[in-house]
């Protein structure tokens, strides 16, 4: 068999060629990231990897707690828990809270909203010891789920994001989180974009408390994610914003005001948006292309990758890149589904900057003798498969 060589034109991405840090671009914080959703490429950072006190934004890994529990059916939103007195001393401590009353019983999905719109410390504590007990075994938890997606340079020793010198972690570990969140949850993710929660609280007037996050408020298609402040970090924000099919997530800490922060973010998301496109290239599991078969059963095999294919390319800058399915082919009968039969490789320029295996999407099997004695003196005769 013979080396086989197809050109695709693909006039549609770029990969590692996009520079995570543009001189002409910057934000007034100490701290940021940008990330394209689909593609994963990162598209703006500053100093991405240093400590920060991640504040509010902890509860993004309470929140995913919590969803683990629901997803696995091991908690129910309608479940109650009791409210401790030290839930309810932070409703009394001057922090942001929900403002729970002590020995009430309020269900998950009130904590959650309570935790998620109204950033409420005493919710987080409520559910942190109906779940594991205390508030330090909760944050074991979290500290462990944090390990697991990836979170490096991450510890939580609470569930709120108070201040603590044991809970921290980096603007790059906020923008795993909050990938995974968006990710895993989508059901549950809704919760991020509400703009007020009302609670029906027992024993007083219901009490309405808006969300935290002002980029809800711009009308620029953002849906989440979590502000944080602490004196020490100053304004903190992971946000997230989709349009046109396409979604950023950008993280920033160390915003030295409120208005700062909103702004900051805001430009931060319109530039990944205004500079840069996102394309697929391949969708899992369906066709990609088909190649050739010989002595098989039938004369082509579609094939397909076994992930999205997703890329995002600075505008304008398509006419740079190529990709080529390669196989040695015609690709000998029998065929099972799901062999490997192919790359799908991607150049920039004269560059390879990724390659993808390409999968057989059927079984494939070999002719009889007879078929198989024709097929070849054809071969040799005509050089027909």
């Amino acid at each position: 068999m013979l080396q086989k060589l197809k050109i695709v034109i693909i006039l549609t991405f770029l990969s590692v060629y996009i520079s995570p840090s543009k001189a002409e671009f910057d934000v007034n914080a100490r701290t940021a990231i940008l990330q394209d959703y689909l593609s994963g490429e990162i598209l703006f950072e500053k100093d991405a990897d240093a400590k920060i006190f991640p504040a509010s934004m902890t509860k993004i890994m309470t929140s995913i707690i919590v969803f683990d529990l629901l997803k696995k059916g091991e908690l129910s939103l309608d479940d109650k828990f009791f409210v401790s007195e030290n839930a309810w001393r932070w409703s009394q401590a001057g922090y942001s809270s929900m403002f729970i009353m002590v020995n009430d019983q309020v269900s998950v999905e009130d904590l959650l909203r309570g935790i998620i719109v109204a950033s409420g410390n005493d919710a987080c504590i409520a559910l942190a010891e109906g779940i594991a007990g205390t508030e330090d075994e909760f944050a074991i938890i979290m500290t462990e789920k944090a390990k697991e997606i990836g979170m490096d340079n991450t510890n939580f020793s609470n569930s709120s994001g108070i201040t603590s010198s044991y809970n921290y972690s980096t603007v790059r570990d906020v923008l795993i989180m909050s990938n995974y969140l968006i990710k895993n949850y989508p059901d549950y993710y809704k919760y991020f974009k509400e703009e007020e929660f009302t609670w029906e609280r027992t024993g007083g007037d219901p009490i309405t408390q808006g969300n935290r996050n002002p980029l809800l408020y711009k009308n620029m298609g953002v849906d989440g994610i979590k502000t944080g402040y602490l004196s020490t970090e100053k304004y903190s924000l992971a946000s997230s914003m989709i349009r046109n099919d396409r979604r950023l997530i950008a993280v920033g800490s160390g915003f030295e005001t409120k208005n700062s922060r909103s702004r900051e973010s805001a430009k931060l998301l319109t530039y990944g948006i205004t500079n840069f496109d996102t394309i697929r290239i391949a969708k899992k599991s369906e066709k990609f292309d088909s190649l050739d078969v010989w002595l098989g059963k039938k004369n082509t095999i579609d094939v397909h990758t076994k992930e999205d294919v997703y890329k995002t390319i600075p505008k304008a800058r398509k006419k740079y890149l190529k990709g080529t399915v390669e196989y040695e082919g015609p690709i000998l009968a029998p065929i099972l589904k799901d062999d490997i039969v192919a790359k799908l490789k991607i150049f920039y320029k004269d560059d390879l900057i990724k390659e993808y295996d390409l999968y057989a999407s059927e079984n494939i099997k070999k002719v009889n003798i007879f078929s198989r004695i024709i097929k070849s003196i054809n071969y040799l005769i005509w050089g027909d498969v």
